[in-house]
């Protein structure tokens, strides 16, 4: 079996040609060489990298020679070279900084010893270091070298399994965006009718799950896009890195388990809830494999949505959430929001408690929404 290793991060391959693309950086396959078995692509290979008056101004910088991708440090009088793309995906070490004698990856965090090209103790991985060495004023670099990338053992995410409906009935998620006092919990209008919906779906024989976002401990969006599309990545950067982040129940309903979501909010300000927001926010990884690498996560699903308040602009609300969800690759029925609210001037909010608790024709609607997105979600399921 030939091995193949990638001239950018120092990824190996082993197969009778490279890989179509290198799972670490994302390289072509006409950016890997053939190596031996010893590890080694032959001699030495020096190549000039440039003045040290130059190069030892910077404590960190991104370089390309050769065509790969080089970290050099420069720290207490000593230069360090390592591969400039992390092991994580891809990011760009040289574009870091400097902490303890690790350079840390700007996308995530990751850390490897600017002289060794090993990670943090107790992590066995490392990206590949190449020899340097001075001469004549000027430094050179032997990218021959560079030892192979070290990739430290761990299993998959769970998110990050194929994607596959399990045979069964019609599955409805229903996602409440409202906040309250979870000590003083009080009644919420979007939130009952929702329950509604949902108890209505449960009755015409769909399995349902109830997820109130305000029972959620989870993060908001750290803006790892804004760093680099790369940077964005399935399952979410945040769910990946932190065990404790607990939006993975949302990502597991929508992208997994659910065929139906209905989504419930009130209206704050003339827009949907906050907690709304920092949810979609985080689904930005969903949408972002779109645009980045043609992986499309939703198929064959449907959404639509609650929206509740005492006050006016629900067409604008649902519009925003409408456009959101069917980016995602989301289907919506007809007719796919159901609605109230008493307008602008209704601040008596308890009376719009009475209204929305005595209202049958708004108990019609919603039961009415949970019936045609089963109906959608049976043709797109095939199971009607």
């Amino acid at each position: 079996m030939k091995k193949w290793r990638c001239k950018v991060c120092g990824y190996e391959h082993e197969g009778d040609a490279p890989p179509e693309e290198c799972p670490v950086c994302g390289a072509l396959p006409s950016e890997f060489e053939a190596v031996a078995d010893s590890g080694t692509a032959g001699g030495a290979d020096w190549r000039k990298v440039g003045s040290v008056a130059e190069l030892s101004k910077a404590e960190l910088q991104s370089l390309e020679i050769g065509g790969r991708k080089i970290a050099l440090s420069f720290r207490n009088g000593q230069f360090g070279a390592v591969s400039g793309c992390c092991l994580h995906v891809g990011g760009p070490l040289g574009e870091g900084c400097v902490r303890d004698d690790y350079v840390v990856c700007p996308w995530h965090g990751w850390m490897f010893h600017r002289l060794t090209g090993e990670a943090r103790p107790g992590i066995p991985a490392a990206v590949p270091r190449y020899e340097l060495k001075v001469e004549s004023g000027d430094l050179f670099i032997d990218l021959a070298s560079a030892a192979p990338a070290k990739h430290a053992p761990h299993p998959k995410h769970p998110l990050a399994r194929e994607i596959a409906r399990v045979p069964g009935p019609i599955r409805v998620a229903g996602i409440s965006t409202t906040v309250m006092d979870k000590a003083e919990p009080r009644y919420s209008t979007s939130d009952a009718m929702l329950n509604v919906a949902l108890a209505h779906a449960a009755e015409l024989g769909a399995e349902t799950r109830l997820i109130r976002l305000n029972d959620l401990k989870f993060r908001a969006c750290e803006g790892y896009y804004s760093k680099s599309a790369a940077a964005c990545t399935w399952p979410c950067s945040i769910t990946q890195m932190d065990a404790a982040d607990e939006l993975d129940r949302v990502y597991e309903a929508l992208v997994f388990w659910a065929d139906v979501v209905l989504i419930a909010t009130p209206i704050r300000w003339g827009n949907a809830s906050v907690l709304y927001y920092k949810m979609v926010e985080r689904m930005n990884c969903i949408q972002n494999q779109i645009s980045l690498s043609d992986k499309i996560l939703i198929r064959n699903k449907t959404a639509a949505f609650i929206i509740t308040g005492g006050q006016d602009n629900v067409q604008a609300v649902a519009g925003q959430m409408m456009t959101f969800f069917g980016l995602i690759g989301f289907h919506l029925p007809p007719f796919p929001f159901a609605a109230h609210t008493r307008g602008w001037t209704a601040e008596d909010m308890e009376n719009n408690i009475a209204a929305v608790k005595n209202s049958d024709e708004l108990k019609h609607q919603v039961q009415a929404l949970a019936e045609r997105c089963i109906g959608l979600a049976g043709k797109l399921t095939g199971l009607q």
